[in-house]
């Protein structure tokens, strides 16, 4: 049995007995025009924006979503492969794939078909709230409101469990990804300067943050790009502050999603999450001082998981052995 954190960014894969075993960027390269695979995940990675004329370094998947059936279906088959070794590469594995809450029925057709395609027995779907809070080691199935917001790549999904089952979500397609494309048009405003999306995820890894308080380091960086004037190469300096400021509309977004959420949820379950906490989980939750800043805008205690980059993968694939806990839910996995 397999779980699959499908993400836009990453892949992640979950098998039974041996925890995640691959953890992988979620791109593929390709001949132009053909079914030729040159490469993926980190090694399809490292040719985005390098690449020749005929060959082509994509990212299939996009704000949560399959874009690009066939080369979804391609790099997903090549990870599988990856990881299923000797025998079992016979086997037709039963696969759990997690998928953003508030995807529709034809995205959800197009996972469950991908999985088929590339030989699985049988296809599950899981949300990732509910996978991410399993991961977290929250207890889930009991008559108890947990809030979970899920910072992806391409999504953040937020939402209240009780009993198994999501209460009230909201699925935004700003995360990960979106922090990125903010950077890179705030240094574009800024110092006419064009850089690409990986230097961007560089620079919010290094000097990122939500917010900034009394006492906080401020860092800077030297970024290196093309000057949109000259077309020449051009280095500048982006400090924390200057994240800051691009991150700040994007935030406020969140924020926004987040207290819909609270003000959705039945007044018995948000009880619970103020005496609970917010467990804050996924890899874009790894952003400085996201914790503190939702901290700030809920009044609630918000607490970053021990391990929030792998929960929603773990959590996939413990709920295959947690049926018997979910069928109930009025969110219950899907069965394909």
């Amino acid at each position: 049995m397999i779980g699959v954190d499908l993400g836009t960014t990453t892949v992640r894969i979950h098998l039974k007995g041996k925890g995640v075993v691959l953890r992988e960027p979620a791109v593929i390269a390709v001949i132009k025009g053909t079914t030729d695979v040159k490469a993926v995940g980190e090694d399809a990675y490292r040719m985005l924006g390098r690449t020749p004329g005929n060959v082509m370094a994509v990212r299939p998947m996009a704000d949560g979503v399959i874009a690009d059936y066939t080369l979804t279906e391609m790099m997903l088959k090549a990870f599988i492969r990856k990881v299923l070794t000797g025998p079992a590469r016979f086997l037709r594995p039963t696969i759990m794939v997690c998928i953003p809450s508030g995807i529709t029925e034809v995205e959800k057709r197009a996972v469950v078909q991908a999985v088929h395609e590339i030989g699985a027995r049988k296809a599950l779907l899981i949300e990732e709230p509910i996978a991410g809070a399993i991961g977290a080691g929250i207890r889930i199935e009991e008559p108890v409101g947990t809030m979970v917001i899920d910072v992806g790549g391409g999504t953040t999904d937020i939402a209240v469990l009780s009993m198994g089952g999501i209460v009230v979500s909201e699925s935004l397609r700003i995360a990960g990804n979106h922090f990125d494309r903010d950077i890179m048009a705030f240094v574009k405003a800024k110092h006419n300067l064009l850089i690409g999306d990986r230097t961007a995820e560089e620079i919010k890894r290094t000097v990122g943050a939500a917010m900034i308080s009394a006492g906080d380091e401020l860092v800077d960086m030297e970024v290196r790009g093309r000057d949109l004037i000259d077309g020449m190469p051009k280095t500048v300096v982006v400090s924390t502050e200057d994240v800051v400021s691009a991150l700040r509309d994007s935030l406020d977004k969140i924020a926004v999603g987040v207290r819909k959420v609270l003000e959705q949820a039945p007044p018995e379950l948000v009880s619970d999450v103020i005496e609970r906490g917010i467990v804050l989980i996924g890899g874009g939750s790894q952003l400085r001082s996201l914790d503190q800043f939702l901290q700030r805008i809920t009044s609630i205690p918000v607490a970053l998981a021990d391990n929030p980059v792998d929960c929603v993968v773990i959590g996939t694939s413990k709920a295959l052995d947690m049926a018997h806990l979910l069928q109930d839910a009025r969110n219950k996995y899907d069965t394909y």
